[in-house]
């Protein structure tokens, strides 16, 4: 084959690729709300008193950290899909405690559907500027990495120290920071960092899950 002919198709499969990456991982990510609401209203309906206090987080994170290692062994297996809606099923019952306090406000549902559309409208954003865009944002790792951690050992924190000035801290962060790790991971997609549909599902569906949860918070503080 002519040399410019070979690299014209080899162009055109690697963007076959990423296409293909893309679009299966928006199909996943969609199908994974599914039992993350399901997750939710059973926890809801069941009134379940689960995770409480820091032996309760503990306990989560034991779980999760299962689940999310459990999904990256078998991300290129048959095994990989269901074990990745297990654990969104799960996360939605970790939503319960956070929808429960939300419900107790008089326009509860009101705030619930606002922080839903909200974090819509930011993967919305975020996901075609990872998209359109010609810049590559993997530079951006290492930083939103750090912000990352810098939220999570002060939510942890939080925990014990009932700080309402410095939950309004965290929830501003990791709202700002997992809308920036949704633009880094599309990105990635996008120009083949990550070539793993069920991975690139797992990393956005918690960009998502974060964002949502931090949204809705500040939504309960100011109301």
């Amino acid at each position: 084959m002519i040399p410019s002919l070979q690299k014209t198709y080899d162009v055109s499969a690697t963007r076959a690729t990423r296409h293909r990456v893309l679009r299966n991982t928006y199909w996943l990510l969609a199908l994974s709300m599914v039992p993350t609401v399901f997750g939710a209203w059973i926890g809801l309906q069941m009134a379940l008193p689960i995770f409480a206090g820091g032996m309760g987080v503990l306990l989560f994170l034991a779980i999760a950290f299962g689940f999310i290692f459990a999904i990256e062994k078998t991300k290129n297996s048959a095994a990989g899909v269901p074990i990745l809606l297990g654990f969104t099923f799960f996360m939605g019952l970790w939503l319960t405690p956070l929808l429960r306090y939300t419900l107790h406000f008089s326009n509860g549902g009101t705030l619930i559907m606002t922080a839903f559309a909200g974090t819509a409208a930011v993967f919305a954003t975020m996901a075609t500027i990872a998209t359109v865009s010609k810049r590559d944002f993997s530079g951006m790792g290492s930083w939103l990495f750090a912000g990352a951690v810098v939220v999570i050992l002060a939510g942890l924190a939080n925990i014990f120290l009932h700080l309402p000035a410095l939950m309004l801290v965290v929830s501003v962060l990791a709202m700002v920071i997992f809308s920036g790790f949704i633009l880094f991971d599309v990105n990635r997609i996008v120009n083949g960092g990550e070539t793993n549909y069920i991975s690139a599902t797992l990393a956005i569906y918690l960009d998502i899950y974060n964002v949502f949860t931090s949204m809705l918070q500040l939504l309960g503080i100011g109301f």
